[in-house]
């Protein structure tokens, strides 16, 4: 079988499991981002933090309202005092208590005790209001963050994607390769019978043949993890391996380096969530300062005794307002210098990462532009292999070249193919990573990669 006629059975060959795949939809990418962002337990452990973030906030809220209690009280005994007080609120006190045996040995009493008491702080030199805005910004940075977690994923997802692809579109380039070989050494077998190749050249064919079967399994190993890796992604550890549709060489839009920071700056959720931090950290200094000042509370308390459950007594009430101010803060002032040097933390922590977010999108942008490039030079270097095979392979058969010849120029059309495709899923990744250096990798972003 000539060399020519196993690459047209190649191409009928991979247009037949194209047709056998249409019958049975793909997995896209979209697809796998949204299965991901729904399975994922990252994105559930975002969303949990979030939603206690936010009850924090609601339950911020509630110190502005007023408390109230309800009490039912049951006792009996005949403690003095306690007999003494009891009969007094029962408003069943007589003469005849007032006798000493009375006071120093009464005879036991029950009680039952209807309560209802309240309070409300007035004002606390503003440090509820503090507090509450305090919630309300770290609730603001949960948020963030469960959008940074969802760009984590995404990336995650469309780097295990692409995997996917480059071992799918490797495993092709290895069935080739070795029908080509098992036909070269058909050749070279069938020269040698007939004295037109020397025993040698056959020995080579075996080796090359060999070494491509090698390539052959190595690349389904490495197609099997690639698909274990993205159900692992995906939060579907059983995930059905399918044939993906092959991403296209692309050529992605370009942005000044200048516009690419600016996007970042107000962009990434990381540091949106690191600024929210730094804010509820500065309410927290604020709050800390209002403890010194001074607190007024309002308070109430209604109380009905009885002598016995259903029957009558005596109810009182009691109403006031307090005031309070502590005179000797020793550890309120320990307290403020405690959340002072947290802001100052919270301060570098921002500081280090918009110069982590410069240095992370000035990697991008050059990790970009050079992928782009090094699909063109491929590209290039791939139509240059394929003329030079062509060359050698009819000068192999005119006897003009060496087997040795063939094979190199076969290794060399091997290893421009690989490069290739290397390179058009590489420039497909340094977009979607540059996409995350700048905080707008969602998965709508994420469908211009396919």
């Amino acid at each position: 079988m000539k060399l020519r006629e196993i690459n047209v059975l190649w191409m009928v060959a991979s247009f037949a499991m194209s047709a056998a795949c249409a019958q049975a939809p793909p997995l896209t990418l979209r697809q796998a981002i949204d299965r991901a962002l729904g399975k994922n337990p990252q994105a559930a452990i975002a969303q949990a933090d979030a939603n206690l973030a936010t009850a924090a906030a609601r339950q911020a809220r509630t110190q502005l309202l007023p408390q109230l209690n309800f009490t039912e009280d049951i006792s009996r005994g005949d403690d003095p005092v306690y007999v003494f007080g009891e009969r007094l609120r029962e408003r069943q006190f007589t003469q005849a208590d007032f006798a000493l045996n009375s006071l120093n040995r009464p005879l036991p009493i029950g009680n039952f005790s209807t309560r209802f008491s309240g309070s409300w702080i007035a004002f606390d030199s503003w440090k509820t209001e503090k507090e509450i805005h305090r919630a309300d910004l770290f609730r603001q940075g949960a948020v963030a963050a469960v959008k940074g977690a969802d760009q984590q994923i995404v990336l995650r997802v469309v780097s295990a994607y692409q995997s996917v692809l480059y071992a799918q579109r490797t495993e092709e380039v290895a069935e080739h390769e070795q029908q080509t070989a098992d036909a070269l050494l058909k050749e070279v077998t069938e020269h040698v019978l007939a004295g037109l190749a020397v025993d040698s050249d056959r020995m080579a064919a075996e080796v090359n043949a060999a070494a491509r079967k090698q390539e052959l399994i190595a690349a389904r190993g490495a197609i099997d993890l690639a698909w274990a890796e993205l159900g692992a992604t995906m939060g579907v550890p059983d995930l059905h391996p399918t044939v993906l549709q092959p991403i296209e060489p692309h050529t992605f839009p370009e942005s000044p380096l200048a516009d690419e920071l600016a996007l970042a700056t107000k962009s990434r959720s990381d540091l949106i969530a690191l600024g929210k931090a730094l804010d509820a950290q500065s309410e927290a200094v604020s709050e800390a300062r209002s403890d010194f000042g001074p607190r007024v509370s309002a308070y109430g308390n209604w109380e009905e005794d009885r002598g016995s459950l259903t029957g009558s007594g005596g109810n009182n009430w009691v109403a006031g307002v307090q005031i309070s101010l502590d005179l000797l803060p020793l550890g309120k002032r320990e307290q403020l210098a405690r959340e002072a040097a947290a802001r100052t933390r919270a301060e570098a922590q921002l500081t280090q990462a918009q110069i982590d977010m410069r240095l992370q999108v000035n990697r991008a942008h050059i990790e970009r532009q050079t992928a782009q490039l090094s699909v063109e030079t491929a590209k290039a270097a791939l139509d240059q292999a394929a003329e030079d095979l062509r060359i050698v392979s009819n000068r192999y058969k005119a006897g003009l070249a060496t087997i040795t010849d063939l094979l190199r120029a076969e290794d060399a059309q091997r290893q421009v193919q690989q490069s290739y495709w290397k390179a058009v899923y590489s420039n497909a990744m340094a977009y979607a990573q540059l996409l995350y250096a700048e905080g707008v990798l969602s998965p709508e972003a994420a469908e211009e990669l396919e």
